[in-house]
């Protein structure tokens, strides 16, 4: 089996530009979880289907994302308890490109993902007034918010050839905060973004020969508890069981 560079490399491309038609911020989100030493051979069945994302010659791009939330925790406890109108408010920067948003993404109930975004000159310590204003009017939630995790890790990013369909696989997953560092080793973390769910996908249909099921995994919310032995995680016991199962088979 080629290596995860050479599968890559014989994709055909798509520059930023051409990926505009397929933005999807309002959009049906669909997630799978599964082993880094899969992705490879995943990614050559899906060649002839999808197109990667190129910027300046190189095909992956590093992320680096800081999570705000509530003194309180508001927006971890609303994901952890279930809420299906629940918020997460971050900076993220794309490395190398000098681009930086202040995104808002909010469930809307029935799986939907609303996101919103505005673009920033750099990630800030702190937030802003301003910027603490628009993440007010978007999260609906008015409570000051401060910085609770960095989140590093590196993204594929596929367009498929005919449909208004998105792919991202991200991998090399790593949470920092006050000199406290966890890797998220051997998981790769797929999200399939549509403007409606459809069977039909061919990512949906490899995953399901393969036997991956779509399941949910916040970075946010794992990387949290990564940091945070103490942290209430009841609910997320069955991810963080599949995660260990991903990483054991391995």
């Amino acid at each position: 089996m080629p290596t995860l560079h050479e599968v890559i490399a014989r994709y055909d491309p798509i520059s930023l530009a051409e990926m505009d038609r397929v933005e999807l911020l309002d959009r049906m989100d669909t997630k799978y979880v599964f082993g880094s030493a899969e992705l490879p051979a995943l990614l050559e069945v899906l060649r002839a289907e999808y197109r990667i994302l190129e910027v300046e010659g190189r095909r992956g791009t590093d992320y680096r994302s800081l999570y705000f939330d509530t003194a309180d925790l508001r927006h971890y406890h609303e994901h952890h308890n279930g809420h299906s109108f629940r918020s997460k408010v971050r900076y993220r920067e794309y490395l190398g490109s000098g681009l930086a948003y202040l995104e808002v993404k909010r469930k809307t109930g029935r799986g939907g993902t609303d996101k919103r975004r505005i673009k920033v000159p750099a990630i800030p310590e702190r937030m802003p007034a301003e910027h603490q204003a628009f993440a007010a009017a978007t999260s609906h939630c008015a409570d000051p918010l401060e910085p609770q995790l960095w989140n590093h890790f590196t993204r594929l990013t596929f367009v498929h050839r005919t449909r208004n369909e998105r792919l991202t696989i991200d991998h090399a997953m790593r949470f920092t905060l006050a000199g406290t560092d966890r890797a998220l080793e051997g998981i790769c973390v797929a999200e399939l973004k549509e403007a409606r769910a459809d069977r039909s996908s061919p990512f949906a249909r490899l995953m399901r020969a393969t036997g991956v099921r779509p399941a949910g995994m916040s970075k946010y919310c794992i990387g949290m508890i990564m940091l945070h032995p103490g942290l209430k995680r009841n609910a997320f016991k069955p991810v963080l069981l599949r995660l260990d199962k991903i990483r054991n088979a391995a």
